[in-house]
This record gives C-alpha cells, structure tokens and sequence, in this order.
C-alpha cells in the first residue's frame, strides 16, 4: 500500500483520467469483501446507517453519532479512502463544523454533504425542501475551515433539480465549487439529457449517484465516464442484494426447516467466512503469545 495518507490517496485518484468506482458500505465485513474484490475506494451513505442500524428508510432519522460510530468502526478494518455521507451536517455551519472533525478523527478521506433542510431526505424520495444557495455557501466555507488536512475531500451536493429545475441545480453547484467543494454532485438525475450536461456545465470534478429502483438512468461507470463524470457511487447495491439472499434463505427455512442443498450451494459457509477474515491468522498470532 502507498505511503501517502489516505486523502492524499483520494486527492491522486481525482487527478487520472479514470472515474473512481465507489460501492457503499454499511459494516466492516462489507468493508472487507469490497477491499478483496480490488476497488480503490468506498463511500457510506447515512442512509445505509439508518437501514443496517435503525432499520428505517433514509427519512433524516440518523444522527451524528450514529454516523460517526459507522465511520469510525468501517475506517478502522478498511485501509483504503472513505468518504462519508454526513447529510446536511446535523445543523447549521457550526454543527457542520463539528461534523467534519468528527468525521476526518475517525479516518475518513472525505465527507459528503447536501443543501437541504435539516432533517434532509433521501433525494429519491419526495418532500425535500432546500435552504438558501448563499447559506450552503457558508457551510462549505466552514468546513474548509475546520478541516485538519488540506487533502481531506469535500463533495457538496444539491438537491435542487426536484425542487427549482436544472438550470438552478447547475448555478447551484457552479457556486458551491466557487465555495471551496472538491467534488460538486446534482442528487436524482431523472434524464438523460440532464446526465450528460450535468458534468459538461459544472465546470468541476462531479460525483454520480447510481441507486438500484431510483430515479437516475442506470448506467454503466464505463459509460458515466465517457460523460464526463469523476465519481460514481452505489450507495446500497451490496446491501439490496444481501438483503435479498437472506430473504431466500429465511424463507426456505421457516416454510421447510432447513437450507436446501441447492440454496446452500449459492452460499458462503462457517469455514470460508472463518477463512475470509483471516481465522488461521488469529491462530498463529494466539499461539506465539502463549507463555507455555
């Protein structure tokens, strides 16, 4: 692994020509299976927090700590850059403040937050409201301020098109940028038309957000990239589909009392998930602490 710190890291995958692949995570095994499968980066999204810790939707229900904690346990077992979805910074630019050392302090290479209302919603869904351009302004400002590392990313979302059209989602994120955001982001893309000027117009680095069931036409990172995008995330994929493999699995065994060999076959078992995290490792490590 590069010596570089991680937001460092981050900072020189944002400057090739590549677009960074970013799957979410919502705990440390998920962590780990993403690390193995090779990607160079990962995000986690607060709505992700709220499904895997509150089993509620993303309604603006998850808090700080909450966040902090996932932050802090997920950066902990995963040595490549995070970045972290933190809302709308749990308040004003004061509480934003607080939100971005607590955030970096935990490890991350980098916090992801929007112009909506607090308590914000998940930009798929409907009833968002915004605050003022100039006041998200402000926030991005204070968290440039307070950041410890100059390398540590700040993307700035807007959820305007829902809310005022395109054309103020583009002045939006072209003012936000001007603020000091790294990665500039337009929440809920519903057209193709609006993907592929989105990133011609923004004039800076711009993430995509690529949700299973949402609003954004589900496109390829191959295809994201010849349009011009800089980051694509899948904040929920792994979980959509490790919810839906243990719903199989539960269902098999509340109407037939027992896994079918078939269904077992499609699943990992005790000694290649001992095998995965490392279990005869922890063995050698136990045995040369022995006094015996």
């Amino acid at each position: 692994m590069s010596k570089l710190k991680k937001p460092a890291i981050l900072r020189q995958l944002i400057e090739k020509p590549e677009i960074i692949l970013m799957p979410g995570l919502h705990d440390c095994l998920m962590a780990k299976l993403v690390e193995s499968i090779g990607f160079s980066a990962a995000f986690i999204g607060d709505g992700a927090v709220s499904v895997s810790r509150l089993g509620q939707p993303d309604f603006g229900y998850v808090d700080r700590g909450e966040v902090v904690d996932r932050a802090r346990e997920v950066c902990r077992c995963f040595s490549l850059p995070v970045v972290v979805d933190i809302g709308t910074g749990y308040g004003n630019a004061l509480s934003l403040q607080r939100t971005v050392v607590e955030i970096e302090a935990a490890g991350a290479s980098g916090v992801f937050f929007e112009d909506q209302t607090s308590p914000k919603k998940c930009g798929h869904i409907r009833g968002r409201s915004l605050i003022p351009a100039q006041e998200m302004c402000m926030k991005i400002q204070a968290a440039v301020d307070v950041r410890d590392n100059e390398d540590f990313v700040l993307v700035a979302r807007t959820d305007a098109l829902a809310v005022e059209g395109f054309d103020a989602a583009i002045a939006r994120i072209k003012a936000y940028g001007n603020a000091g955001a790294d990665v500039v982001f337009i929440d809920a893309l519903e057209t193709m038309e609006h993907m592929e000027r989105a990133p011609r117009e923004a004039g800076y680095p711009m993430m995509v957000n690529i949700l299973e069931g949402g609003k954004t036409p589900y496109l390829s990172a191959g295809e994201l990239q010849q349009l011009g995008y800089k980051i694509v995330i899948w904040p929920e994929s792994l979980m959509y589909a490790g919810f839906s493999a243990m719903q199989r699995v539960a269902l098999e065994l509340k109407n037939n009392g027992i896994v079918s060999a078939e269904m077992r076959a499609g699943m990992t078992d005790f000694t290649e998930m001992s095998n995965f995290l490392g279990l005869e490792q922890l063995y050698e490590r136990e045995q040369r602490y022995k006094s015996e």
